[in-house]
């Protein structure tokens, strides 16, 4: 049995006071019933009216200022205006107001100290609480009082009130979090948005011939070839066989696109003249919103595509269209197919792009994400550690983000989203950040991770609020350590039960997947460019979801080589094998008689199967039934989480971390490189030998029928003659008796050398004789 992993990296379920404790049974019914209820006072300020003027022109340049306690926080100001409309809304956290009274001051914008113009005062006990779905409080106008609190020139429209972050405001809202942050870079990317991934397509260009091409040197024949570029992607076919200026390929090249549709497919048609050198013979350029769209695997009709040539005439480039050189090809836009752009492993959407193609919904998953308790400090500001942590949840097409809870080791977010959830087999994953840009102008800073989530749907129970605590791992090079934990509230709603039992019956990926199959190395090189696509079109939004967190949540990199993973794997396998051994030494010991008395029950049992064939698979399927009714007393309570000890990180040598976050090609001296080069060569040297003996017994179960042993094969075929004589005139119950006695024998009858069958197939010949 394995330890079970370590006590500060486990699970933990929690107990937390969800949606304000509206609960009826198993289901809560506020809006934000999966995350706790934090109150916040708001105030929007609308617009003023009147404003006196402080100049000789009698207008001003107004703002106002919100003030409570030590959080101030103040709207845009307006140039020569004396009734400027701003309507913002500002947001204070109950948990750290520390006084009574709410001060809202108008003032004048001015290069040396702003001129006080009126303020209003607000008693907080006064204040009204407001909830949703409450329609939104009303703004009122506030007459404007000075210093001694009479009444000043000039009205302000105000709606203050008690809430939620369930409010309508909230999202929009200025935090007293956001107190220490400037500019308004820095305020736009601490607040909580949704973002959706670019629709991705497969590009199919099915390049046939092209006619009539005008090489340059007309004494060689052209070593044609065809190069197709797509953004950053650029594929090229192999020099075509038939050497003449009619070349044929009839070869497929496969891109990624992304809607909208921003640059076209350039096609150019090259001539091999030196190793080194290549003669463009003409260039086509095709936009994609023109392209065929194809639903399934019935062929597109071709096109022939006039093939441009560019000519540079004394520095200028001039476009030469030479009609008689064309080029045949098939192009579409694969809309069977799922474009993968996450780890298989971890794949939250599986629906081909086509939206025609998409089945009905089965269900919703919904997640709460409460909060963040003992983070590690990310970074140093003004001398102290500190942490800004948002956290970035992605499922299907949809990625959110939080806000940014600033300089805090213990964050409350309380944010709850929903998704569509189209297949149960799928994955949510849930990241936790550490955001670097703030204060605006670090461009070029990278948000650090803190930790991942990932929860598999498919072992979740439908209507259950699961509330956990996830500890946040991070693998250094130093070893795995804990960045804190996350706290997490999560519920999969199924709309339609008849609808999910029957996707366990579907093809995981949609059928063009398995009808035109693509290779290993394709959906490698086409999930890389997904990954690219994805990741410059997110940090493209505004605010960014930038390169460094996209690929995390992706998973980009995950395919590396590392020698932790691979004995991870390793130790998967063998647990695996593990049930099977154990079946065969229990299975060994009912033959050595070792327990007699289960011994003969299990003769009792084979002797009423043999006699009774047509009990064999009823019996097999009522032990499985009844192996699976004793093991739900221990089913799992919580969702599966990341496990130190079965990924090896809690162990691992800190050589190998280091090679596992070394660069490719590697960034390490030599003789580094040559001692992990000898290492990784004796375990692939094991490796080596294992599939060796595999392919050993296969290649001597072929030899027994292919006369490679002469006398071997002779003696089994003469073998095979007499069994199937005896079997034939022998009833098959009296064979199987006699074999299985014959098996269960007891063990004074037994020998210890091996059986007559073992040895004979031990000296059948393998191909081991034709290895070099």
């Amino acid at each position: 049995m394995q330890r079970p992993p370590q006590e500060d990296f486990a699970l933990k379920e929690t107990n937390p006071h969800l949606g304000g404790g509206k609960v009826t049974g198993d289901k809560l019914t506020s809006t934000y019933d999966l995350v706790e209820q934090m109150q916040y006072l708001y105030v929007r300020v609308v617009k003023a009216k009147d404003l006196p003027g402080k100049d000789v022109t009698g207008s001003c340049d107004p703002y106002v200022e919100v003030r409570l306690g030590n959080y101030k926080g103040t709207t845009r100001h307006f140039e020569k205006k004396s009734n400027p409309e701003w309507n913002q809304v500002f947001a204070f956290s109950k948990d750290r107001i520390q006084a009574s009274v709410l001060e809202v001051t108008v003032k004048d914008k001015d290069v040396v100290k702003d001129d006080f113009i009126g303020r209003v005062l607000f008693d907080l006990n006064e204040i009204p609480k407001r909830v949703p779905p409450d329609s939104p409080l009303a703004p009122q106008w506030y007459r404007l009082e000075d210093r001694k609190n009479e009444k000043a020139k000039g009205e302000l429209m105000l709606a203050v009130w008690m809430g939620t972050q369930a409010d309508e405001a909230f999202p929009e809202a200025w935090h007293s979090d956001a107190a220490a942050v400037s500019g308004a870079d820095g305020l736009a990317n601490i607040r909580s948005k949704v973002y959706l991934s670019p629709k991705l397509w497969y590009l199919r260009v099915n390049v046939i011939e092209a006619q009539d091409l005008q090489p340059s040197d007309k004494s060689r024949f052209p070593e044609v070839f065809v190069k197709a570029i797509l953004g950053n992607q650029a594929l090229r076919t192999r020099v075509s066989m038939s050497k003449s200026i009619n070349p044929m390929w009839n070869e497929d090249l496969m891109f990624v696109a992304a809607e909208p549709f921003e640059e076209p497919l350039i096609l150019s048609v090259e001539d091999r003249v030196a190793p080194n050198k290549d003669e463009v013979l003409g260039r086509c350029a095709v936009p994609l919103q023109y392209v065929d769209r194809r639903l399934d695997h019935k062929p597109v009709s071709t096109r022939w595509y006039n093939l441009e040539k560019h000519v540079i005439v004394e520095g200028e480039k001039k476009k030469e269209v030479k009609f008689a050189s064309k080029i045949h090809m098939r192009i579409c836009l694969e809309g069977g197919y799922h474009v993968l752009d996450e780890s298989t492993h971890y794949s939250s959407d599986l629906r081909p792009t086509a939206k025609q193609l998409w089945k009905s919904s089965i269900g919703v998953l919904e997640l709460g994400i409460l909060n963040a308790q003992g983070l590690s400090p990310m970074k140093t500001k003004d001398g102290r550690a500190t942490t800004d942590a948002y956290c970035v949840a992605k499922y299907g097409q949809k990625w959110v983000r939080t806000r940014t809870i600033i300089d805090s080791f213990a964050p409350k977010w309380n944010e709850q989203y929903t998704w569509e959830v189209f297949d149960p087999c799928t994955v949510v994953t849930i990241g936790v950040f550490d955001n670097c840009h703030l204060q605006g102008g670090d461009k070029a800073g990278r948000d650090s991770r803190i930790g991942k989530v990932r929860i598999r749907l498919s072992t979740l129970e439908t209507d259950r609020v699961y509330t956990h605590s996830y500890p946040l791992l991070v693998l250094h090079p130093s070893g795995v350590k804990k960045m804190g934990e996350i706290h997490l509230a999560v519920r999969f709603t199924c709309s339609s039960l008849v609808n999910m039992m029957h996707m366990y019956s579907q093809p995981l990926l949609p059928k063009m997947h398995y009808i035109h199959p693509l290779t290993v190395s394709q959906l490698d090189s086409l999930r890389h460019q997904a990954t690219q696509i994805v990741s410059i079109r997110l940090s493209r939004a505004e605010p960014p979801l930038r390169k460094e967190v996209v690929e995390y949540m992706l998973d980009v990199g995950s395919h590396m080589w590392s020698m932790r993973r691979s004995k991870a794997n390793f130790f998967r396998i063998m647990g695996v094998l593990s049930g099977l051994i154990a079946v065969g030494k229990w299975f060994d010991q009912i033959c050595n008689w070792k327990n007699p008395i289960t011994t003969v029950l299990i003769h009792i049992l084979f002797l009423i199967l043999v006699m009774y064939p047509e009990l064999i698979l009823p019996t097999i399927f009522l032990y499985l039934f009844l192996i699976g009714v004793w093991y739900y007393r221990w089913r799992p309570r919580h969702p599966p989480h990341m496990d130190t000890r079965l990924s090896c990180a809690d162990n691992a040598h800190p050589d190998e971390l280091d090679e596992e976050f070394d660069t490719f090609p590697t960034s390490r001296p030599a003789d580094i490189v040559r001692m992990r080069y000898d290492r990784l060569r004796s375990i692939a040297g094991r490796i080596q030998t294992v599939v060796g003996d595999l392919a050993t017994q296969g290649e001597r179960l072929q030899s027994l029928l292919s006369w490679r042993d002469p006398r071997a094969t002779a003696l089994f075929v003469i073998f095979c003659l007499v069994a199937a004589i005896v079997l034939y005139v022998t009833p098959f119950q009296v064979v199987a008796l006699l074999t299985g006695f014959y098996v269960l024998r007891h063990p004074r009858f037994r020998y210890k050398l091996p059986s007559v069958p073992l040895n004979f197939f031990r000296r059948l010949p393998a191909r081991t004789d034709c290895m070099l």
